[in-house]
């Protein structure tokens, strides 16, 4: 496949999963597109992928929680790039009490997570089916095979990335794009987040994991077409065994630890 002169395009690619996924991708001589906030040194990190592996990076900085910035973005990368790989993986967390959940707060999580992905998938569509080959890999989570009480959207959002991903594989089956979802728990992005998940005790610790492997091990499953990717089986399997009635109580307590903590 020759890709000299088409793109990969990564959101959320600042730090943490996003950014593994862009050296991931470079040191495959893939030219990337990377996309995140401003301010987030996303220049900076081009020129470190461009003069380490020679290759072409281009950026946008954008808020993804705005729909007419996400309708920009996508009008300016169907305008000027070939795109063969499409990584979703801008997402907002977050931990609160509901009752104490701002409407803003709300709405981001649900515009990021949910409807950016949608729509940034729906309109490159066409651009990724004119290629040979192409991937769509989208950026789920392990919170997505159970409520959390104290992150309720958060969850819920991820369930969508899943069913969606799930339902857009099966549908483009017979084209030209593979679609596939990953589902990571909690990595490793800063000192900080290490901190944070290991206070929920003994779950926390099971789950956290290293971004650069999950990028790697991402990266090379969806070029093997596998269309869920799981890179923590121990807590896919526990999640898989217990029954509703045991997960959520105990995930929400992990939470309300950390929270407390």
């Amino acid at each position: 496949m020759d890709t000299k002169e088409s793109y990969a395009v990564v959101t959320g690619a600042s730090q943490g999963l996003g950014k593994a996924f862009a050296e991931n991708l470079a040191r495959k001589n893939i030219n990337v597109i990377l996309v995140s906030l401003p301010g987030q040194n996303l220049k900076e990190l081009c020129g470190e992928l461009e003069q380490t592996y020679h290759i072409k990076c281009h950026y946008y900085e954008t808020d993804l929680s705005v729909h007419e910035n996400v309708m920009n973005l996508t009008e300016w990368l169907n305008g000027s790039f070939d795109i063969h790989i499409l990584i979703n993986n801008a997402g907002l967390g977050g931990t609160k009490k509901f009752t104490e959940a701002t409407p803003d707060y709300i709405n981001t999580i649900l515009q990021v997570n949910v409807a950016a992905t949608s729509l940034i998938t729906h309109q490159l569509l066409p651009n990724l089916l004119k290629q040979p080959k192409a991937y769509i890999l989208n950026v789920s989570s392990m919170a997505a095979f159970s409520p959390i009480g104290f992150k309720t959207v958060y969850p819920a959002s991820k369930t969508f990335i899943h069913s969606f991903s799930r339902g857009l594989h099966e549908e483009l089956k017979g084209t030209s794009v593979f679609v596939s979802v990953v589902n990571p728990g909690a990595m490793k992005t800063n000192t900080e987040v290490c901190k944070r998940i290991e206070k929920q005790g003994f779950w926390g610790k099971l789950t956290l994991l290293n971004p650069d492997k999950v990028a790697s091990y991402s990266i090379r499953q969806l070029l093997k077409k596998d269309s869920v990717i799981m890179v923590n089986p121990i807590s896919w399997l526990v999640m898989k065994i217990l029954p509703i009635w045991i997960k959520l109580p105990l995930m929400t307590q992990a939470i309300k630890r950390e929270i407390e903590a």
